[in-house]
């Protein structure tokens, strides 16, 4: 395993194993890496001949009063992680190498952007839309891989790849939980022990909503699904949305597809999660 650190580098590493014929995978990461990322790359490392993993805490994505200063670095453990799972490269680049003094140019998708979690973060998207633009043209990446507990980032990401003409393909991977159900996040370091244990009832609720979803109008499932995370104790909701899986736009009673998705605060952590839904 090598550790990149910066683009030139890694342009040229990538470049030479794209001229030899390999397939590159590029699992995104912020660091702070779990069983969810481990999930990504054992799915590269399963389908590609070389496995990038970039580690790198984006301060386009984080908001004012957000949490870039004291998000989780432990950059021995990621390596181990890595190190572990066989990946290829680590490509650990500066702040100053992703986004020197006099970077200009964003990605932006209003569409997609301003909506859901976009209405509380209103420069996130714009940040991780950038920040995986830059990384897929520095890796030559021919997969990259997502998680699905961040939607709306991967119907972002899929959206720009297509418009764009990326020849990246955009691969999904299941949400990975812990044994509660709670969707497992580098932001889970920051509950509690007894704010993990009411967290995991987001799970349970969503799986409830999906029984529901055949027989129930949709109004009346985000009501009933509002009702029942306000019990939760300490909790604040940001949003419960119901929207078509292929676009983002709101379910109506047409739809065959939808994904419920929210977005809550348990103290001062704030956690999002989904269930997709198919009648």
């Amino acid at each position: 395993m090598k550790v990149i650190k910066t683009v030139s580098e890694l342009q040229k590493i990538a470049f030479k194993h794209l001229k030899n014929g390999d397939e590159i995978g590029l699992v995104p990461t912020m660091g702070a890496l779990h069983q969810g990322h481990e999930s990504l790359i054992l799915k590269s490392k399963k389908n590609d001949d070389v496995t990038i993993v970039s580690i790198f805490v984006n301060p386009a994505q984080f908001g004012p009063n957000e949490d870039y200063l004291k998000y989780p670095r432990p950059t021995t453990k990621d390596l181990q992680l890595c190190k572990k799972n066989h990946v290829d490269y680590v490509f650990m680049p500066t702040l100053n190498e992703m986004f020197p003094n006099n970077h200009k140019t964003f990605v932006e998708v209003p569409d997609l952007q301003n909506i859901m979690c976009g209405k509380f973060r209103p420069t996130h998207f714009r940040g991780v839309a950038t920040v995986v633009v830059k990384l897929l043209n520095i890796s030559y990446a021919c997969n990259a891989y997502f998680g699905m507990k961040d939607f709306q980032q991967f119907k972002l990401i899929e959206t720009i790849v297509k418009d764009l003409n990326f020849k990246t393909k955009v691969i999904s991977c299941p949400i990975v939980r812990e044994k509660s159900g709670l969707a497992i996040s580098s932001r889970n370091l920051y509950l509690s022990t007894q704010e993990k244990e009411i967290s995991s009832k987001i799970s349970k609720i969503l799986k409830e909503a999906l029984r529901d979803f055949k027989n129930k109008n949709l109004s009346y499932l985000k009501k009933t699904t509002v009702n029942k995370l306000n019990k939760i104790p300490h909790i604040k909701i940001d949003y419960v949305d119901i929207v078509n899986f292929k676009d983002l736009s709101f379910a109506d009673k047409d739809t065959k597809k939808a994904v419920l998705a929210v977005a809550v605060w348990i103290g001062k952590t704030r956690l999002i999660d989904n269930i997709i839904m198919t009648k």
